[in-house]
């Protein structure tokens, strides 16, 4: 069994149910939902748009591999209408990330694992200090409590809902 943290996304449509969803569809096809974060409400990161991104941290005890939950959560994030664009950085009804495996690093085409860029993110980090700020970042080695007080983000991260 793995411990896996997921960041879920989104901007688009009714942001809520949409975060629900995919929850309700990830513990059906990847495993036990162990413990998720508050949901928070922060500006879009990287690019423009008028409506804010919710965020949510949960974590996910499964049996799977890593890249097994990447074809899962890529074909969740299509069934709740995600339309992937050529920029990095747009607006979406859903992303879902894998943060960290266990304490794996993967490093391949389609899946970096620690994700590779939660370290420089406070929409990222402040829910990960909900459900593990002791879990210790398997390159970086620090905590994530660590982690996010030298984090260079500077974003406001809103408790958008407990």
């Amino acid at each position: 069994m793995a411990r896996v943290y997921f960041l879920l996304g989104g901007n688009l449509d009714d942001r809520e149910r949409i975060l629900s969803e995919a929850i309700s569809k990830m513990k059906l096809e990847i495993g036990e939902l162990v413990d998720c974060s508050s949901i928070y409400e922060t500006e879009p990161w990287g690019f423009e748009h008028e409506l804010n991104f919710l965020n949510q941290v949960i974590v996910i005890e499964t049996e799977l591999e890593a890249k097994e939950i990447l074809d899962v959560t890529q074909q969740i994030e299509k069934d709740l209408g995600r339309v992937r664009k050529k920029d990095q950085y747009s607006e979406r009804t859903i992303d879902i990330d894998i943060l960290f495996y266990g304490d794996q690093i993967i490093s391949t085409d389609r899946l970096v694992v620690p994700h590779p860029k939660v370290q420089e993110r406070l929409f990222a980090l402040i829910p990960m200090l909900d459900v593990a700020p002791e879990l210790i970042h398997p390159i970086e080695m620090k905590s994530i409590r660590e982690l996010h007080a030298v984090c260079p983000d500077k974003m406001e991260v809103k408790k958008f809902k407990h």
